[in-house]
């Protein structure tokens, strides 16, 4: 009776600090809602918004003029957006990412290319005239452009201030009882440039009452960015003390825009655009509404699977499952991970992975139970003996996301992110949440091994002895995809079918909200022609009705241009326009990064197994069988590159499928370093097969739960999930073929060749 009531104070314990997390993850703490789901910063893909990452045209920067040129920026984005953000990436990139906005069309235009800025004269002291005023039939207004180049200009001594001189600029709007309403810039100036200001200010001045031409070249200072004149505005009186106003504008709009191209200019460094993402805030929504649906779908799959399975643990394990949900959400809050769709697919991913721990414990328990321990002393040793197989599983997949972090960028860190996250939190659930309340039924009374299951005796795999065949098998698939490799360096004269990222250029993605009219795929491609001058490679995805438009990488300028002959034609609403650019340049870094990835992950791995079973055939094994993962996957990609291509998310996967077979792997060889100790005198094929035999039911389960969750993901994902997740399901598939037919097999022949020591 005392044990029961114990019980019962562990169950009540344990569901106020269940619901407890809950709570803070759907509803957060305080005012601001600290911990809630509703508080996760969301990246672009889901939110809508711009993403421009740029790089420095000097080559090695210092980090003040780094940081210096960061802060200006952030104040410049923060004029779109309070919840802009701008960081550094490397030693020379920045990325600024400004979400939520409802015309991207106009920030981006507004962001324009960073490049440097000058306040330059008219005509300079010395008589030589920078600046030509003609009249411009197309607009109807006199425009200003320059006769000499910025570097003759500053030869000459004509350059009053530059960018570097520039505190701020902001638009502001001015009542004057005579002149009424004018729109007009203020200029801060740091303490040099409010020298130099004032001084020529003082010489332009002079010509204020102009009776030539020529002195009225004298009394203007041109404003020069990106080499064409922006502005020159007439010098009315001697500037002192660094703040200046620059009227003359028509609108509030015009304003605004001559202050951002100050500002934009007005850094200690030059910046060149390498990519830039525009996301409609619509298909942002879509994507996260259907990515939520398909988790909750699997969620709710997985729980039902594991009640079925494991019974009184199954429960356990699924509440611990709730448990595990609501602390990512919290540590989503805590750690400040901005989440994208390849996040939320880290995060579904690792629901299903999470799994994977209780499976390998709940067996261990069934074998107990089987070989006649009571369930307290079944649950005890569970866990115990599951313990080495989840730590060195989980490290591994760690050690994947690891990499990607380090090596990937944008989204695929966010993904990283997530998965480390995931990982460790199903570690802590599992050892710790799900123990606590298996002992607590327990305590209650849940003491009948009938509600807990016992292991059936299965009879011995014959998985040595079929090793050759499985071989073959594996053999055929790969030279599959070297024919399709040949095939397609003969047609499309490339391995693959490269998404953006990795081929470079420009993709704009149209919804077409009443579904996709007959003819519009030569529709559009008529359209991109006679708009922007370029032939376009245009797609459609039907269950989406969305239109794919690839195209060489186009200027800010032809981008916009596309778009409003879009929305003009064919009615398009605001925010069902995404459009991605992206240099060749880096789509050249891009897949070296991968491969490196790659590379860097497996041997990572190959050292933390060598360590750990002080035996280097199990590392070997185990890294012979991943590079066999990766190669049935760059099949799929060589055979289905008609609708799968090598994009962004390609590292992901890939290093999410080296993770998981090495996770599957692991828990394989720890099952026969154990038995090797328990049963030294059998035949060592014999003990291979019984250890695959005794791991054969987790294997299958974990691949189960996981494939389920990936499977839903890609039947209600949007196209760039559902590009992530069918390659994945064929990794598991591959991945539980391989770990299960092919390492024991491997292991057994490389260890009769090469005998070495099995250490515990």
């Amino acid at each position: 009776m005392k044990e029961r009531t114990k019980g019962i104070i562990k169950l009540i314990v344990a569901v106020i600090v269940i619901a407890a997390a809950v709570v803070v993850a759907a509803m957060g703490i305080g005012k601001d809602k600290l911990g809630s789901a509703g508080n996760v910063k969301l990246g672009l893909d889901l939110a809508g918004g711009v993403s421009v990452t740029y790089e420095t045209v000097k080559d090695n920067p210092t980090d003040t003029e780094m940081s210096d040129t960061v802060y200006k920026m952030q104040k410049r984005a923060e004029s779109f957006s309070t919840e802009a953000q701008v960081y550094p990436e490397g030693s020379r990139r920045i990325i600024v990412s400004i979400p939520d906005v409802t015309d991207a069309d106009a920030v981006l235009s507004g962001l324009g290319d960073a490049g440097n800025i000058y306040f330059v004269y008219g005509m300079g002291p010395d008589g030589v005239q920078n600046i030509v005023r003609y009249f411009d039939e197309e607009s109807g207004e006199y425009k200003f452009e320059l006769l000499n180049s910025i570097e003759q200009i500053a030869e000459a001594g004509d350059v009053v201030v530059d960018g570097s001189n520039i505190a701020d600029a902001q638009p502001n709007i001015m009542q004057d009882d005579l002149k009424g309403t004018e729109y007009i810039v203020a200029l801060s100036l740091d303490e040099t440039g409010s020298q130099l200001f004032e001084d020529a200010t003082r010489y332009c001045y002079t010509y204020y009452n102009a009776t030539s031409e020529e002195d009225e070249y004298k009394n203007l200072i041109a404003i020069v960015y990106d080499n064409e004149v922006v502005s020159a505005p007439h010098v009315a009186t001697i500037i002192t003390g660094g703040q200046a106003t620059i009227s003359g504008q028509a609108n509030y709009d015009e304003s605004k825009m001559l202050a951002t191209t100050i500002r934009v200019g007005a850094l200690p460094l030059e910046l060149q655009v390498l990519r830039y993402y525009v996301e409609g805030a619509h298909l942002g929504s879509d994507a996260l509404h259907t990515s939520l649906i398909a988790g909750l779908i699997g969620f709710i799959l997985i729980v039902l699977f594991m009640i079925v399975m494991y019974r009184v643990p199954g429960f356990a394990a699924s509440i611990a499952l709730v448990m595990y949900v609501s602390l990512m959400v919290i540590c989503l809050n805590i750690f400040g991970v901005t989440l994208t769709l390849p996040g939320i697919a880290g995060i579904i991913l690792s629901i299903g992975m999470a799994v994977d721990a209780n499976v390998i414990i709940f067996t261990r328990i069934q074998e107990e139970l089987a070989s006649g321990k009571t369930v307290r002393s079944g649950i005890k040793l569970g866990f115990s003996k599951a313990l080495s197989a989840i730590i060195d599983g989980n490290v591994t997949t760690i050690i994947a996301a690891v990499v990607l972090y380090f090596l990937g960028s944008g989204t695929v860190k966010g993904f990283a992110q997530t998965l480390a996250i995931g990982i460790i939190l199903s570690m802590i659930t599992a050892l710790f949440i799900t123990k606590f309340l298996l002992q607590a039924l327990y305590e209650t009374g849940a003491d009948s091994v009938g509600l807990y299951g016992t292991k059936k005796e299965r009879k011995t795999l014959n998985i040595v002895q079929n090793f050759p065949k499985f071989i073959a098998i594996s053999g055929g698939i790969i030279v599959v995809g070297i024919v399709a490799l040949i095939i397609n360096l003969c047609t499309i004269k490339t391995p693959f079918s490269y998404g953006l990222d990795f081929s470079g250029g420009t993709a704009t993605s149209v919804i077409f909200e009443n579904g996709l009219p007959n003819g519009i795929q030569s529709e559009v491609e008529g359209l991109v022609k006679d708009t922007i001058g370029q032939s376009a490679e245009v797609s459609l995805v039907s269950d989406e009705n969305m239109v794919q438009i690839k195209t060489k990488e186009l200027s800010t300028e032809d981008r916009a241009k596309l778009a409003t002959a879009l929305k003009s034609t064919y009615g398009i609403e605001e925010g069902y326009i995404t459009t991605e650019s992206v240099g060749s340049a880096v789509s050249s870094e891009m897949k070296r990064d991968a491969w490196i990835a790659v590379i860097v992950a497996t041997i990572g791995m190959l050292l933390y197994i060598w360590l750990r079973f002080k035996n280097f055939n199990f590392a070997t094994s185990a890294v012979m069988a991943l590079i066999h993962d990766v190669l049935v996957v760059l099949v799929l990609y060589a055979v289905c590159r008609s609708f799968i291509s090598v994009g962004n998310t390609f590292i992901a996967c890939m290093l999410t499928i080296v993770g998981y077979s090495i996770n599957a792997t692991i828990v394989i060889f720890d099952r026969i370093r154990e038995n090797v100790r328990e049963y030294s005198r059998k035949p060592m094929e014999e003990i291979v097969n019984t250890s695959i035999t005794q791991t054969f039911s987790r294997s299958i389960n974990t691949s189960l739960t996981t494939f389920v969750m990936v499977l839903v993901l890609a039947i209600l994902g949007v196209t760039s999930v559902r590009e992530f997740a069918i390659p994945l399901m064929v990794g598991i598939i591959c991945g539980t073929f391989s770990s299960v037919c092919l390492t024991g097999g491997l292991w057994f022949n490389l260890q009769k060749k090469f005998k070495a020591k099995v250490e515990d």
